[in-house]
């Protein structure tokens, strides 16, 4: 937010409470403020949500307001990031109440008060599905018949997103490591808690679903039940569904485990004292959130920090102590003292509480969702008022492989060395003579084409048609980042080579020369939207990497299932080439761009 000439309100709504702050154009924090017991029908005088705005409104009425920032829980598929409200958006909110009943309605009350109190500056939705939107499908799809799933938009979602993402960055900073390189596990544990695992820089698996019912145990909300239990309550003929719901949302979780309420502080004195059903509530809550960390780090194939936040995450020790038990076999070994005295404030963002030996850090990081909404209101507001520059050019990568100089002398012989078959548009790029054949567990792809010049790691890089077929599960990486992917065996005319990693789908991107950069207004590793346009069907391309080098030529890389998506052909603008996935196409199988510009592309968003 450095040098924003605006001050940025920010609004965090919750069922009975309306936390606020005000930032200036720096990112400083110059007021903020709370009214909670909000709308309780057994208080003569509460304060409904919309009341509370506007008393909000007075607190700050010495100030100017450039832009309003709302949290809001759901937005459901038609607001997977951040958007500046009007009607269509005030919609998507209201359509997802039934899903989120314990915060979309409030929300939409307090944004309505809010617009009404300052109705000539730009609202902003920040939603707390955005990070998780990028999840991959075995993540978000529940294994229900798949027409019913879409006609009533049933998917996973997660929620928290905002404070995970927080989370998750300051523990970057403090293991001093860029984000993207980094396997974490966040948990926001509070009266809604839910746990994410972050690799490298993106939520790839969260326990909040179609609704924030699912995953760990919360102060109210029961977490994970067995479906055959509410269809049992419904069969009983005792519940409605409206009962059914009241019961999972607000009498379930550590208030109906326990018998006393929802505050952890209370139950942690009656389990001192005896209590059984204190102790039960404690050790349940414990127990999925342990199972939940063990669980995302077999998923990512490791873990190198747990991150603790929220409420209870970052002031209960003992809670932290119990699901941390049990877990030195990942490397996270606990040191009781720096638990114990582990304080998060303002002035102190984190602590560390394992020790020295410990290889995989157990952070507290004190959540600030306001300083994340307030970024991302600046974000949107400025992208709203910003003019696209010029066209990008489009190339397509079809299947192509860069190896080492050890692998392909395995592969073609001590003495071969690679042979030019075409330059590409790439400075210093070059498609070679020699090509490879592919062998997975199902099947294999033959003919694919080594590009040069010859590299550091072993690269193999396919589309996700081609991963069906070889029988792999080849995650989407960014180029370089092969830690952790797939195996696959190459085959070449002098022998085999067994890569343990190396085989990913490439991350979409845009290479840049840094004038380009400047162009744009945008950085190394920013992330974008693009749109194409002159294909057959216009397009959207979300999660778009910046790559930004001295050595690059503007071009943006898509592959073969991107440009079948977009129908590009040749008969659209310029003499575009489209590899085609077949195999007797493989002559074609690498980077191809014409002088011409192939389709129009305009920057639409920035998303990072």
């Amino acid at each position: 937010m450095e040098g924003l000439p605006v001050n940025i309100l920010v609004i965090n709504c919750g069922s009975s409470s309306v936390k606020y702050a005000l930032f200036d154009g720096h990112g400083k924090m110059v007021k903020s403020g709370k009214r909670e017991r909000l709308g309780r029908q057994s208080e003569q005088r509460a304060q409904t949500h919309q009341q509370a705005v506007a008393s909000i409104m007075d607190d700050i009425a010495a100030f100017s307001i450039d832009a309003v920032g709302h949290r809001v829980v759901h937005g459901g598929l038609d607001c997977q990031q951040s958007m500046l409200i009007d009607e269509a958006v005030l919609a998507a909110i209201e359509k997802h109440i039934p899903d989120a009943p314990m915060h979309n309605p409030f929300s939409l009350a307090a944004i309505h008060a809010a617009k009404n109190n300052l109705p000539d500056v730009p609202h902003v939705a920040v939603f707390d599905t955005a990070f998780h939107s990028k999840m991959p499908r075995r993540a978000t799809q529940y294994a229900i018949d798949q027409d019913i799933a879409t006609r009533f938009g049933i998917r996973r979602f997660g929620f928290h997103g905002i404070s995970h993402e927080y989370a998750a960055g300051i523990a970057a900073q403090f293991l001093e490591r860029p984000i993207d390189e980094l396997r974490l596990i966040t948990l926001h544990l509070g009266n809604g808690a839910s746990a994410c695992a972050v690799e490298f820089g993106r939520s790839s698996e969260t326990s909040m679903g179609n609704t924030p019912l699912e995953g760990l145990v919360m102060g109210t909300r029961s977490g994970d039940v067995d479906a055959g239990v509410l269809l049992t309550l419904l069969r009983s003929g005792e519940f409605t569904v409206e009962e059914l719901d009241e019961l999972l949302n607000q009498q379930s979780g550590l208030a109906g485990l326990s018998g006393l309420g929802n505050d952890l502080r209370e139950i942690e004195l009656a389990a001192a004292e005896g209590n059984d059903r204190a102790r039960l509530a404690i050790n349940v809550f414990a127990h999925r959130a342990r199972k939940y960390i063990g669980a995302y780090a077999a998923a990512m194939g490791g873990v190198d920090a747990i991150v603790f936040t929220g409420g209870i995450g970052e002031n209960s020790a003992s809670m932290r102590a119990r699901i941390l038990q049990r877990l030195e076999f990942l490397g996270a070994v606990l040191d009781d003292d720096l638990n114990r005295d582990a304080m998060v404030a303002n002035d102190q963002d984190f602590a560390v509480i394992t020790t020295e030996r410990s290889r995989v850090e157990a952070i507290v990081v004190k959540t600030n969702e306001e300083l994340m909404i307030a970024k991302e209101t600046q974000k949107v507001v400025s992208e709203s008022q910003a003019i696209a520059p010029k066209p990008i050019p489009i190339a397509i990568s079809a299947r192509h492989c860069h190896l080492t100089k050890e692998t392909f002398a395995t592969l073609f012989g001590e003495d071969a060395t690679p042979t030019v078959y075409r330059e590409l548009s790439q400075p210093g790029q070059y498609a070679c003579e020699q090509r490879v054949n592919l062998i997975g567990p199902r099947n294999r792809i033959d003919n694919v084409r080594v590009l040069g010049p010859l590299r550091s790691v072993d690269q193999i890089e396919i589309s996700r048609t081609d991963e069906f077929k070889l029988g792999v599960d080849a995650p989407v990486r960014d180029s370089g980042n092969i830690r952790g992917s797939a195996p696959i065996t190459l085959e070449g005319p002098k022998g085999r080579m067994h890569l343990s990693e190396g085989l990913i789908c490439a991350r979409r991107h845009i290479h840049m020369h840094p004038d380009d950069a400047a162009t744009y207004q945008v950085n190394d590793k920013d992330e974008v939207a693009i749109a194409i346009k002159g294909g057959v069907r216009d397009l959207i391309f979300g999660d778009v990497l910046i790559r930004v080098k001295d050595s690059y030529a503007l071009e943006m890389h898509i592959d073969t299932d991107e440009a079948n998506a977009a129908e590009l052909s040749r008969a659209s603008q310029g003499d575009l080439r489209v590899p085609d996935i077949d195999d007797d196409l493989n002559d074609d199988s690498c980077v191809t761009a014409t002088d011409a510009q192939a389709v129009v592309v305009d920057v639409v968003k920035r998303l990072k």
